[in-house]
């Protein structure tokens, strides 16, 4: 993903068009940046009167979890399952769906464990539909010599 520019070069992009050093369009190519850029920043510092960037916005709301919380259950019964994790928040007040429980735990670092008790699935895996069968005899080549 791409980062921002840094503060420093929009102040100096900011005050040289702001002396008179240039139009947009000398002064993006001078500095290396888009045109678009260049009329982003001069017409926020227009609308807002400041140099400075305005703070990146997070998306969504904050999440309900309590990650210490979900931490000490995890270390009190390490084989825990969501549906588990969901009760015991539940209980305690926090309601929150067991797909945000496990984006939290990801991005806490922790991963779902495998039950090697399950048994495997019946259900067999598809054949790619590019894998040949050998249960059919080709037709011999017609090739002509």
């Amino acid at each position: 993903m791409a980062r921002a520019y840094s503060d420093d070069l929009r102040k100096k992009f900011l005050l040289a068009h702001r002396t008179g050093k240039g139009t947009l369009r000398e002064l993006s190519e001078r500095f290396g940046v888009s045109l678009a850029w260049a009329w982003k920043v001069s017409s926020a510092e227009r609308q807002t009167g400041s140099m400075a960037r305005t703070p990146q916005r997070r998306h969504g709301p904050e999440s309900k979890v309590d990650r210490e919380l979900l931490r000490k259950l995890i270390d009190k019964q390490p084989d825990i399952v969501l549906r588990e994790l969901k009760m015991e928040l539940d209980q305690r007040g926090v309601q929150v769906s067991i797909a945000m429980i496990a984006i939290v735990l990801r991005q806490m670092g922790l991963r779902l464990k495998k039950s090697r008790s399950t048994p495997a699935s019946e259900i067999p895996r598809p054949i790619s539909k590019s894998a040949k069968t050998t249960s059919l005899k080709s037709a011999p080549s017609r090739r002509r010599t």
